[in-house]
């Protein structure tokens, strides 16, 4: 990674839940730009805990970062509101099926681009997520709930554009079409200069942290 400048650096954080439980002692990564770095270890290693980490969504679950630091191009971010991190282009995909079963398909999609402005691009970037998943254009004004579980599990991961994203099990239970979409799709945001860190191995990934 020394030859691509790092924009999001973990040093050595330790996060404990209810002021009691180490979860993470130590954990270190660094972020290339225009990277992707994987986070490999079993069940209960602390991966999930560390992209809420990033992404500063512990305080939900009664959990802090005690030691060590967090950096954003060079400024700390672990006192940082996730609501300021999502205006600095930092967003965390939650695994999992996460949608607003009252609202329709797109109603969905344009809840993740309330801190954008400029009209135009809001609209280019929602077709070009039609583009990459047709099946969602053809049932964008469905109820979300009545939706498949591949179709509400997708479009949360495209809803939005920002400078780095945290996916939690990308590609967890997705049949092949979606998830060779899905790997396409992380491959363009490589090629867009984006960065984003994976809770699991990802094909053509530039690092990985195992826990």
């Amino acid at each position: 990674m020394s030859d691509k400048k790092i924009v999001l650096n973990v040093n050595g954080i330790e996060v404990i839940y209810n002021h009691v439980i180490l979860v993470l002692k130590g954990v270190s990564l660094q972020v290339p730009e225009q990277g992707i770095v994987a986070i490999l270890g079993g069940n209960g290693a602390g991966k999930t805990t560390t992209l809420r980490a990033i992404s500063n969504l512990l305080k939900g679950e009664r959990g802090d970062v005690t030691k060590g630091s967090i950096e954003l191009r060079g400024e700390r971010i672990e006192n940082l509101t996730p609501a300021d991190l999502v205006n600095r282009g930092v967003v965390q995909v939650m695994e999992g099926r996460h949608c607003f079963a009252h609202l329709t398909i797109e109603e969905n999609l344009m809840t993740g681009s309330y801190t954008r402005k400029d009209k135009g691009e809001i609209a280019a970037n929602l077709e070009k997520v039609y583009t990459y998943f047709p099946r969602l254009k053809t049932r964008r004004t469905s109820q979300a709930a009545y939706t498949s579980g591949g179709e509400q599990q997708m479009w949360p991961r495209l809803d939005d554009q920002p400078e780095r994203h945290a996916f939690g099990r990308t590609f967890y239970g997705l049949g092949p079409t979606n998830r060779g979409r899905g790997v396409q799709h992380c491959q363009r945001f490589e090629r867009e200069r984006k960065s984003h860190v994976l809770d699991r191995r990802a094909e053509h990934q530039h690092g990985a942290q195992v826990l």
